[in-house]
């Protein structure tokens, strides 16, 4: 797929390598040059320096071309903006907007926006985490299921790092459930402690 990621920040710069190294021609904006410096070593996609709601900026990147769009800024009033213009003026209907405010997911939806809202997918993981010991959650993805379930930190893993954990082959390891309600996303890279009273998250794909 030809896709558009609007918005090189934390999570912005991990959908677009993460798409990138899926095969995918990927495609992203930002209006601060130093926001690229994010994005793996290699990728190889399109890096546009711009404001993505003039429409030549949306024109450099490819949206004419563009299968699917992602808007992923940190402020909800731009991508809306954005996603209405994707939707309205160059008539692309895959477009998916990150909303921060869960109170304002559901005016979105009216409007025709998938959404994601990722306090409310936190919020979700850490209830689980908090109050279920071992139960699994699951999602579908097209025509995939992701299970998601936690488990307590074995006394012999603390004061260790996450990345020496060991893991069964079916399973990835997603980040810690502090105890204090904290939640640590784990890429693979960073350095994090497993302490007392962590629970790690794991999920697989179920089938």
């Amino acid at each position: 797929m030809n896709i558009l990621v609007v918005g090189c920040g934390r999570l912005g710069a991990r959908l677009a390598n993460t798409l990138f190294d899926q095969g995918h021609t990927v495609s992203v904006i930002d209006n601060k040059e130093e926001a690229f410096n994010q994005l793996d070593d290699e990728f190889d996609g399109l890096t546009v320096l711009g404001m993505p709601m003039e429409m030549n900026v949306l024109r450099e990147a490819g949206i004419e071309s563009c299968d699917a769009v992602a808007v992923v800024t940190p402020d909800d009033n731009l991508n809306i903006t954005v996603s209405q213009i994707v939707k309205e003026f160059f008539y692309i209907d895959n477009v998916v907007a990150r909303i921060n405010d869960p109170a304002r997911e559901q005016v979105f939806y009216n409007l025709g926006l998938k959404t994601v809202c990722p306090t409310n997918l936190t919020c979700g993981v850490l209830s689980s985490a908090i109050t279920q010991k071992i139960m699994e959650k699951q999602m579908n993805f097209g025509v995939h299921t992701l299970g998601i379930n936690t488990r307590e930190v074995d006394h012999r893993m603390i004061g260790r790092e996450l990345k020496h954990l060991p893991v069964k082959s079916s399973e990835t390891v997603v980040g810690i459930a502090k105890a204090n309600g904290e939640l640590l996303l784990y890429d693979g890279r960073q350095k994090i402690i497993i302490n007392p009273h962590d629970r790690i998250i794991y999920a697989r794909v179920a089938d």
